[in-house]
């Protein structure tokens, strides 16, 4: 009798299909909305095609962004200041772009069919980029001696048409991708939790694939075999990217749109600042929810009530004016537990978030000071000089060996120790990364010392020279930064996706991503205000034209202090933090 009951139980609520194979339990469906069978779709058998995805997209997107300020400088005719503009200018651009996809993802379209949108856009805007290299119309003229004339308009205009259409349409991508691929395990399954947390350090092991093969592969042909090829064969695997992701399309597991999160946010402040005069009652039971088993916001579980930011609690009493009425469907004058909860969710991940941002500023040293570094150091290898920037390889190297290395031997270790499912959770997971990040500046800081002696023992600290210090020298830095990429990076994603409410998924990733625009600009400011600082008086700086003279260390000191103040700040955030609760 027990198991018949149980199995009339499912039923009612969508787990069992009528023959009896089991559905998932967290409310996703098929393309047609219908619940779907946990023996036939999601899980690892659909995260091949995203993560294919994912990997030729990345391939895609640094084999036009690696090199393109010397395309803008070598055949575009610009000048180093002009092109370094407007490379940071897209750059940012592909970082913002994400908050657009993910409301349309949240509140309309879903994952999946914005991720097929975008990517159509980021397609055509490939093949625009190609044309415009490829096609003599389209290029700029070539040098004549010394004299470079400068594209026409048109020109112009072809080439940052297609550049802006693959930032939109990464928009679209960045912040869906890792969610829609985690949403291919069912959270009330311990066994496919346990594999999603798998799946975060795999989608992130697919980038860095990705970002290898650019930085070497696609680099390479772009400066020997043409830019029109160069640009070419990114785009050939966009098109590839587009269909790995549809070949997918039977096996996957899709949630549904949730509405406007920005409107529910809202809709929350106005009601709690409608009812500011109201007590909220002790007994949390009294708030507003529907009776139902399922949250009145679609794709959503409901939340469970939690104490803190209680005159957010305000929105959800049940007044006088509403029992009179009898009309509890507007929700600009009540709301359910869900929807407070919701917006309690994002004010108690915001300083976890924030810190996020002092990361990303020492993680952009790796394109910036690191770079600037490694010019003034041996960078011969034979007759072979190594360009400073390549050695950036050896961050994607460090992504790629600790991520099995993580997952394989670090979780089992940790789980034997710590009693979690995932080894770490994903704050210590984090906070294990911020550690290595200070370690990575104190690194560089090392060598950086050990440089200036050798320039001041050889009297070359006038000299606006290379120093005789091999570059590789720098390859622990460069390490060190690729095993807090694995811990802190990754950490964001499952804890952004798994913290975040339900319906609230892509938009709290476009947040993750959000941290690495901000930490860029952050480096920026903080360099200005050492630059004006410490050149006062005419004094050459930490950072003058010849490092030689300069005290780049001191930077790097600097970074690792801030570093570590950030990570004390960290701690005390994620000691406080109060975890979701979803029914």
């Amino acid at each position: 009798m027990g198991s018949q009951e149980d199995e009339r139980l499912l039923l009612e609520h969508g787990l069992l299909q009528e023959n009896g194979e089991q559905c998932t339990g967290d409310g996703s469906v098929d393309l047609k909305g219908n619940p779907v069978l946990k023996s036939k779709t999601g899980n690892w058998r659909a995260c091949p095609f995203i993560l294919g995805t994912e990997c030729c997209e990345r391939l895609a997107y640094y084999g036009i962004a690696t090199n393109l300020v010397s395309y803008l400088t070598k055949k575009m005719h610009q000048g180093n200041v002009s092109a370094a503009r407007n490379v940071t200018t897209w750059s940012g651009t592909c970082y913002l772009t994400p908050l657009i996809g993910a409301v349309l993802a949240d509140a309309y379209w879903g994952r999946y069919w914005t991720i097929a949108v975008f990517s159509t856009i980021y397609l055509i805007g490939m093949c625009t980029l190609a044309l415009s290299a490829s096609v003599a119309v389209f290029m700029a003229p070539e040098c004549i001696d010394s004299i470079c004339p400068s594209a026409t308009p048109a020109q112009y205009g072809v080439f940052f048409l297609g550049l802006y259409l693959i930032a939109l349409g990464t928009g679209g991508i960045k912040p869906c991708v890792s969610s829609f691929g985690a949403d291919q395990f069912d959270d009330t399954d311990p066994n496919e939790r346990v594999k999603k947390g798998s799946f975060f350090n795999w989608f992130y092991f697919s980038i860095n694939i990705g970002a290898l093969v650019s930085s070497t592969l696609i680099v390479w042909m772009q400066e020997n075999a043409g830019w029109g090829l160069g640009f070419g064969i990114p785009a050939i695997f966009m098109f590839v990217a587009i269909a790995s992701f549809f070949s997918g399309t039977p096996l996957y597991r899709f949630q549904r749109p949730g509405g406007s999160p920005l409107t529910r946010m809202c809709q929350v402040v106005v009601a709690s600042f409608r009812k500011c005069e109201l007590e909220v009652p002790q007994d949390s039971s009294l708030l507003y929810e529907t009776q139902d088993k399922h949250s009145a916001i679609e794709g959503s579980r409901k939340l469970e009530h939690t104490d803190e930011l209680k005159c957010l609690d305000k929105a959800a009493v049940v007044s006088e004016a509403d029992m009179k009425s009898g009309d509890f469907s507007n929700p600009w004058t009540l709301c359910t537990i869900t929807q407070v909860e919701e917006l309690k969710i994002l004010i108690r991940m915001f300083p976890i978030w924030a810190t996020g941002i002092v990361f990303s500023a020492v993680y952009a040293q790796m394109s910036t000071m690191f770079v600037e570094q490694g010019t003034v150091m041996d960078r011969r290898i034979g007759s072979f000089i190594i360009p400073a920037a390549s050695l950036s390889t050896f961050d994607v190297i460090s992504v790629i060996f600790w991520v099995p290395v993580y997952d394989s031997v670090l979780v089992p270790i940790a789980r034997k120790f710590t009693g979690q499912e995932r080894g770490f959770s994903e704050l210590q997971r984090m906070g294990i990364g911020l550690f290595i990040s200070i370690l990575s500046m104190v690194a560089a800081a090392l060598v950086e010392i050990r440089r200036l002696q050798i320039a001041n023992e050889l009297g070359l600290v006038n000299e606006d020279v290379a120093v005789p210090m091999n570059i590789f020298w720098q390859v622990p830095q460069y390490f060190l930064v690729g095993a807090a990429e694995v811990f802190t990076f990754v950490g964001q994603l499952e804890f952004f996706y798994d913290q975040s409410p339900d319906a609230m998924r892509s938009l709290c990733s476009a947040l993750s991503l959000l941290t690495t625009s901000l930490g860029n600009y952050l480096s920026s400011l903080i360099l200005t205000i050492v630059t004006a600082i410490t050149t006062a008086g005419g004094n050459p700086g930490w950072i003058p034209d010849n490092l030689n003279q300069g005290h780049l260390d001191n930077f790097f000191w600097l970074l690792a202090g801030l570093s570590f103040l950030n990570m004390l700040v960290y701690i005390c955030c994620s000691l406080k933090y109060k975890q979701k609760m979803a029914s």
